[in-house]
């Protein structure tokens, strides 16, 4: 049975930004306070993403709350259908089936929470994140502090040699830099030459 909430408009918030700009702290704020007014929220992070905690998000400064695991989008769709307000953490680990899955849902009159980076380590657009900037009813663009120089920072810089595009770390791989103090990995490349 599919729950629908009569009345009641739908929406997408995206919650995007480099690392340790509090993106994950953000969204564990938000679903806390649908918690506290009562509401049944619903609480996803893929599988890939096991650096603290199996079945909990939580952010760099350690804050967290319990969530389910799921490898595909269409997972969130089955799990979420009696819930008022779906929280989905680590956007950019899914495939693009998760824009339609967060359409559907808020069509549905749900509120849907989504968080991710919306760049890569290479500052390229990062899986279904520009996507879902573009259906989205609220977007807040979070920055983290830039580790060289302290201004915001907007990218993400892999500290590592990995050439993948997804590697799963923290600040043992990762940090934040502003627009002057990244340097893409092409542009690092050249100047070991």
């Amino acid at each position: 049975m599919m729950h629908v909430i009569k009345n009641h408009t739908g929406w997408i918030e995206v919650i995007c930004g480099s690392m340790f700009s509090g993106k994950t702290e953000e969204l564990i704020r938000r679903l806390k306070r649908a918690l506290i007014a009562r509401q049944k929220v619903a609480i996803f992070k893929p599988k890939i993403d096991n650096r603290y905690s199996k079945n909990e998000i939580v952010s760099h400064d350690l804050k967290k709350i319990k969530a389910r695991v799921v490898e595909k989008p269409a997972e969130i769709l089955n799990q979420a259908l009696e819930s008022h307000v779906v929280g989905i953490d680590e956007a950019q680990f899914f495939d693009e089936n998760l824009v339609g899955i967060c359409q559907t849902l808020a069509n549905m009159g749900k509120r849907v929470i989504v968080t991710g980076l919306d760049q890569d380590y290479q500052g390229k657009p990062f899986g279904p994140i520009p996507n879902l900037l573009a259906v989205a009813e609220h977007i807040d663009k979070m920055h983290a502090i830039c580790v060289i120089c302290g201004n915001p920072a907007n990218f993400t810089y892999r500290k590592t040699e990995e050439k993948e595009k997804v590697v799963v770390g923290a600040s043992d791989i990762y940090e934040a830099r502003c627009r002057n103090c990244y340097v893409p990995p092409e542009e690092n490349e050249r100047e070991k030459e």
